[in-house]
């Protein structure tokens, strides 16, 4: 089973985003994604909540948490969002940053937008490793 964390500041938008929309489309018996911030917030951007909620995905129990090295250990990748030169380094572990806008202070709209361009590249990326869940 192959550990994909999702990285942002603060765990409150653009991470969580992406980690559940990995689970959402990843075969769990392949990959599996969490979330985790270098300097995680007390809770989820509201305009985070609303526009996932908006298609039916429901994160009012998601908290933010912090990415510690031994979290970080325990993913095979971890993807950065919109950079994290703070993320703790782990050897042999694949890395990619994906350059993305942060959520925070964003209308409705641009998050929307955030949203949907975050669903796009995770698709893509489950879809190069080879874990789309079975049809």
């Amino acid at each position: 089973m192959n550990t994909v964390i999702f990285a942002c500041t603060h765990n409150a938008g653009r991470s969580q985003i992406a980690a559940t929309f990995f689970n959402l489309l990843a075969d769990p018996a392949k990959a599996r994604a969490i979330s985790a911030g270098t300097q995680p917030a007390e809770r989820l951007h509201p305009e985070v909540l609303a526009t996932m909620k908006e298609m039916g995905v429901d994160l009012g129990d998601a908290k933010p948490q912090r990415l510690t090295p031994e979290l970080a250990q325990s993913a095979q990748i971890l993807v950065t969002l919109g950079g994290l030169p703070d993320a703790p380094t782990v050897a042999d572990q694949k890395r990619e940053d994906w350059p993305m806008e942060d959520t925070v202070g964003k209308s409705a709209a641009d998050v929307e937008k955030i949203r949907d361009a975050t669903a796009a590249m995770v698709s893509d990326f489950v879809t190069r490793h080879g874990w789309e869940r079975p049809q």
